[in-house]
């Protein structure tokens, strides 16, 4: 899969690790712009290495840099707030 606006991905190394988050930015082939949205999930919007994500097959249909609000209620429109919540059943490395 590949790094677009509104995919749903774990990060898998920092602080964060474990936790998921929507790609709302591609800034290059190397990094995009996620959020949790910290609310939600923990995390915060900032620039990420896509070295550090792993993808899901859940995409959220959203305008690139959506706010924080947009995006929760995308994830409560399409019903994934439980898997949003919970985090990663295995340890990345």
């Amino acid at each position: 899969m590949k790094a677009e606006i509104g995919r749903i991905c774990f990060k898998t190394v920092g602080r964060e690790a474990g936790q998921k988050c929507v790609i709302v930015g591609v800034i290059d082939k190397n990094f995009v712009l996620v959020t949790g949205p910290k609310s939600l999930t923990g995390v915060k919007r900032r620039r990420v290495n896509v070295s550090h994500l792993a993808f899901t097959p859940y995409k959220l249909n959203i305008k690139e840099n959506a706010s924080d609000e947009e995006i929760l209620k995308t994830i409560q429109e399409s019903g994934l707030m439980d898997f949003m919540k919970e985090g990663a059943k295995a340890k990345f490395e």
